[in-house]
């Protein structure tokens, strides 16, 4: 754990913000008990290494608030993000000691943290917990999918677009073509750091966003606030299919 990382006295998990998606949604009062004895808080602020690619974590956590990013460095320095970590996603991996990913916090951050050995026991006497976590972990790999197509084929205003209507979906809670009206979000990525994650030119970049807000696509508030006048337009933007593709 850095040495500037907070450890914030636990809440109660039916007060949790994530309890109905995370690792524990189908825990019962035993069970989060159990979970209670093992758990501990952290707190991060924006820019800080939660854990270096590599190091061993004696940890896993779910994401409270804030958002983090999964990184990777190439031996000549360039870098690419290669996930995004929002509110309820899963940290570490239970059975591997080591984590192939620099895991920085991009926004001021907080996690549930577990401690390893007591979790996966925990996981291997309770099969809904491990099943929940195989069925977050394949979402995980349906999106990683569906991202290599974006890399792949979309255009960067398409590949933008994809990133503010995933980024606004878990925002605000939204379903797939749920919104009705404006809504409005904060950007928890700098324009750097989407163009790290897209594969983008920080210029290209700049230039997009500035073409979505001229065709009234989004509007740019002030810190990196983001308001979606018509939700619809903007998942049309995205180059996916009348289903809704990578955003169901």
């Amino acid at each position: 754990m850095p040495h500037h990382a907070l450890k914030l006295a636990p809440q109660d998990c039916g007060d949790c913000p994530i309890r109905h998606r995370a690792v524990c949604s189908r825990c019962d009062g035993p069970e989060l008990a159990r979970l209670e004895e093992m758990k501990y808080y952290r707190s991060f602020e924006a820019g800080q290494t939660i854990v270096w690619s590599g190091d061993r974590m004696d940890f896993v956590a779910s994401v409270v608030s804030g958002i983090a990013s999964l990184t990777q460095t190439m031996e000549d320095g360039r870098r690419q993000i290669v996930g995004l970590l929002l509110p309820s996603d899963f940290v570490g991996r239970p059975g591997r000691v080591a984590t192939p990913f620099d895991v920085t916090a991009t926004t001021d951050l907080v996690m549930c943290c577990f401690r390893r050995k007591p979790f996966e026991e925990m996981m291997a006497a309770t099969p809904h917990v491990a099943q929940r976590l195989l069925e977050m972990t394949l979402d995980e790999l349906d999106a990683a999918r569906e991202w290599m197509l974006l890399l792949g084929r979309k255009t960067a205003r398409e590949k933008i677009a994809s990133l503010l209507t995933i980024l606004a979906r878990r925002d605000t809670g939204l379903k797939a073509k749920a919104a009705k009206g404006a809504i409005s979000f904060d950007l928890p990525l700098t324009r750097e750091e989407m163009a790290d994650y897209l594969g983008l030119t920080l210029e290209t970049v700049s230039r997009q966003m500035n073409a979505l807000k001229r065709d009234g696509v989004v509007e740019l508030g002030e810190k990196r606030r983001i308001v979606v006048p018509n939700f619809d337009r903007l998942a049309e933007e995205t180059g996916d299919d009348a289903d809704g593709g990578f955003l169901s």
